[in-house]
């Protein structure tokens, strides 16, 4: 994510360069549509359609003492709506933290080009990580998965979900879906798309799994551990930018890296394939949402596999890219100083014979004049 610089000059109106600036901007105003449509007769139900959680379902309260009831969710095709309005407000928060925070703290700290980048990348995802992980905690304690953790495998009342479930996963599949667009307003540069690329990819394939298939619980759960894994590895990136030496003091996030992945992996095993294994449901019907069946059980295990294994192999790139960098970093200014040697030991001989200077003595300065 590079670092923009404001021209002194402006931009033609809806030129390349004009969006880049003010794409902020430009994706405020189209919010302000679906928000404005809200005071109108004829448009609220439209909007309503792109800002508030659809598809609910009024279910009773569990405690008698209770008379009123709740609202209860399942998924449907008019969620596509409110990820696109919560995709435009993630832009916005993007744009905001990299304005506001990034943006003045690369000046301030004067990163070369190639760390800047690096440096916005790290500081935008440990914020949303540290958000999700302080969000998706309160949702486990508030719906006791910590206490009672049979919730992991236990299907959920009729295939629904709470609010704050719901929009906890209608808010992550927003931000990655921003992160696409993301890839032209930051300027990202062409060998580092295919990578971005995977790295967004599976992130949505696996949250959307977990939505679909109502496997809620397990999957906050997951995304939590490696949420948190992620966050620290970002904050450590941070630490580096700003100072080298912070390298080999923080170079154990590595073995909490993979520790999170392994107990990432014997969470998803044990839940997916022992507890959901228990036995096959009568009415086994993946359609109807439910995962006891071979095949959602095989894919949700293989899928969970793959991408410990692909975040693993992508962290030991990464570290053996940083090693190759420190090498030749301390090879370079060993080569100077025997390059320098080379040259003051030249100066003092002549013919492989030592000579005091290259300039005559005053002695035979005088022979010559006589």
């Amino acid at each position: 994510m590079a670092f923009r610089k404001k021209s002194a000059k402006n931009p033609p109106v809806l030129s390349h360069e004009f969006i880049l600036q003010n794409h902020a901007d430009l994706v405020a105003c189209v919010g302000m549509f679906f928000v404005l449509g809200l005071m109108f007769e004829g448009t609220a139900e439209a909007s309503i359609v792109f800002i508030t959680l659809q598809h609910s379902v009024p279910f009773p309260a569990a405690e008698e003492r209770a008379p009123e009831s709740k609202f209860l969710y399942y998924y449907g095709v008019r969620d596509l709506a409110t990820v696109f309005f919560y995709m435009l407000v993630a832009i916005i928060l993007h744009a905001t933290i990299q304005e506001y925070v990034l943006d003045k703290i690369n000046r301030r700290m004067q990163f070369p080009k190639p760390k800047q980048s690096r440096f916005n990348e790290s500081g935008q995802f440990s914020a949303f990580y540290l958000v999700s992980c302080i969000w998706g905690t309160f949702i486990l304690v508030s719906e006791n998965c910590l206490s009672d953790p049979t919730l992991l495998w236990r299907a959920p009342p009729h295939n629904m979900m709470t609010f704050q479930m719901k929009f906890f996963y209608i808010s992550q599949l927003a931000y990655w879906f921003h992160a696409f667009p993301e890839l032209y307003f930051q300027r990202i540069k062409k060998q580092d798309v295919p990578r971005q690329l995977v790295y967004i990819g599976l992130h949505l394939f696996h949250i959307a799994g977990a939505y679909l298939l109502y496997l809620n619980h397990l999957g906050l759960v997951l995304l939590m551990m490696h949420y948190f894994v992620e966050f620290l590895s970002h904050i450590c990136d941070l630490f580096y930018f700003s100072d080298d030496k912070y390298h080999k003091e923080f170079s154990l996030w590595a073995v909490v890296f993979v520790s999170g992945r392994f107990v990432t992996l014997i969470v998803s095993v044990v839940t997916v394939g022992f507890h959901l294994a228990g036995g096959q449901a009568r009415n086994s019907d993946a359609t109807a949402g439910n995962v006891n069946v071979l095949a959602a059980k095989i894919a949700v295990l293989s899928s969970s596999c793959t991408i410990q294994a692909y975040i693993t192999w992508n962290l030991f790139n990464v570290q053996l890219q940083r090693w190759m960098e420190e090498d030749t970093t301390l090879q370079a200014p060993s080569v100077k100083k025997k390059r320098t040697k080379g040259r003051s030991s030249r100066k003092g001989t002549e013919n492989g014979v030592a000579t005091a200077n290259r300039v005559d003595s005053p002695h035979k300065r005088k022979e010559k004049s006589s």
